[in-house]
């Protein structure tokens, strides 16, 4: 249990005046009688009111304190603690374009990445992980964190339409090298997965690569997609109707940002194949890294300030009743 204002235990030094009033009161008020002899009372019992008639100032005093310290607020934490341990920066940058709904990969493509991602993050509870979406634009999901749960919650409203369809490949990449360019470890990766070539954006996909060449960054990039043809849910005037598609990847691009970056290529025809790269990726070498993690306080002033505030009814009680004094 710690206090977050122990300052105010600097009250408790009011306790000495107090007891030191107390003394000096219970001398001055001390009755007086003449007797011709106390013969008589030498044998006479003491009651229990005599070895109470100090309890309500005893109680006053525990009162005090118990007050006292619920102001200066106990808490209760569990210790914060710092471990070294091994570790990766990886930003992961997803294709979110309309394409990804294509279903040669089961459910689709966009869900089937997700899953395997979401399989790749929980794999690895100590990197930094983030995630960059883009389709005709790119912004980042969420940033660099190990706090995982919330990466996954995040990527999991990830859908195709959130943003302006296409596939700007250079703004996602440069958008993923923009989170990582300030990172401190010793390697830094991007996951780029698309399935489709470059489109829409001002930067194109080599100058993004060559930024992240510069920042240290490595890219592996990740082509899904069947060969050929792949069915696709089309809207119709009869509503969704699945229909076959051309697959139209610019392989030899993506080969291009992982060569320039000292990254590898891999083609996903199926979710198997594409599990199988991202466990590839999760033999890359890791670096030292430190993590802090903090508990959740808990207030608990209210116990202090009941017993408080118990035993100064309890004196009330006891001083107009059962020890009453008669000056």
């Amino acid at each position: 249990m710690v206090f977050a204002d122990p300052i105010y235990f600097l009250l408790l030094l009011l306790l000495v005046p107090m007891i030191g009033w107390y003394i000096w009161k219970l001398r001055k008020s001390q009755a007086s009688i003449r007797l011709s002899s106390s013969e008589g009372f030498k044998k006479a019992p003491n009651t229990y009111k005599v070895y109470l008639r100090h309890f309500p100032f005893v109680l006053r005093i525990v009162a005090f304190s118990f007050l006292v310290a619920a102001l200066a607020r106990p808490q209760m934490t569990n210790s914060i603690s710092t471990s070294t341990t091994e570790g990766i920066d990886i930003m992961m940058s997803l294709d979110i374009s309309t394409s990804m709904l294509a279903m040669d990969l089961n459910p689709n493509r966009i869900e089937a990445a997700k899953d395997v991602a979401a399989s790749f993050i929980n794999g690895r509870p100590y990197d930094n992980i983030g995630l960059v979406v883009f389709a005709g634009e790119s912004f980042t999901q969420c940033p660099l964190t190990t706090d995982h749960t919330v990466l996954l919650n995040l990527m999991k409203d990830v859908h195709c339409g959130m943003i302006e369809d296409g596939t700007a490949i250079g703004h996602g990449l440069a958008t993923a090298v923009s989170r990582l360019k300030d990172s401190k470890a010793k390697s830094k990766v991007i996951i780029l997965l698309t399935d489709g070539s470059n489109n829409r954006g001002e930067i194109a996909p080599v100058t993004a690569a060559e930024i992240a060449k510069t920042f240290g960054i490595r890219v592996y990039t990740i082509a899904v997609g069947t060969m050929g043809e792949a069915p696709y849910p089309m809207q119709t005037a009869f509503g969704v109707q699945t229909q076959m598609m051309k697959v139209e990847i610019d392989e030899k691009t993506l080969t291009q940002i992982a060569q320039i970056t000292g990254g590898l290529y891999f083609r996903a025809t199926n979710t198997k194949a594409l599990k199988e790269i991202y466990q590839e990726i999760d033999q890359m070498e890791k670096t030292k890294m430190s993590i802090q993690e903090y508990s959740k306080k808990q207030e608990k002033y209210v116990f202090f300030a009941m017993i408080g505030l118990f035993c100064f009814l309890l004196e009330l009680l006891l001083r107009y009743t059962i020890v009453k004094n008669i000056p």
